[in-house]
């Protein structure tokens, strides 16, 4: 069966950094495109990053460009997630994301930025 483990997430102050990681099981990881989501408190899930099967092509939510990397290591069947210059509205459970014939989730990871 798949199976998707998020971790990496924690409390971290503001400017600061987290990467997180999704180790992927279950299906072809090397064939697959991989996302991450987020959601916080009271607001709908929304995707911050995704990356193509090879790794060749990624893409960002917009309010994640030039701070979030999405990269992947299909060795290790494990998708990632740097975050820099992390801000206050960060802050979210993150989600590791795969379409498998259905979408399938992770358990989810918190992020907290605050001081």
């Amino acid at each position: 069966q798949v199976q998707l483990v998020e971790s990496g997430g924690g409390l971290v102050q503001p400017g600061g950094s987290l990467r997180l990681s999704c180790a992927a099981s279950g299906f072809t990881f090397s064939n697959a495109a991989m996302s991450w989501y987020r959601q916080a408190p009271g607001k709908e899930r929304e995707l911050v990053a995704g990356i193509t099967s090879s790794g060749g092509s990624t893409k960002y939510g917009d309010s994640v460009k030039g701070r979030f990397t999405i990269s992947r290591d299909n060795a290790k069947s494990t998708v990632y997630l740097q975050m820099n210059s992390l801000k206050p509205e960060d802050t979210a459970v993150y989600y590791c994301n795969v379409f498998w014939f259905v979408a399938y989730w992770g358990q989810g990871t918190q992020v907290t930025v605050s001081s």
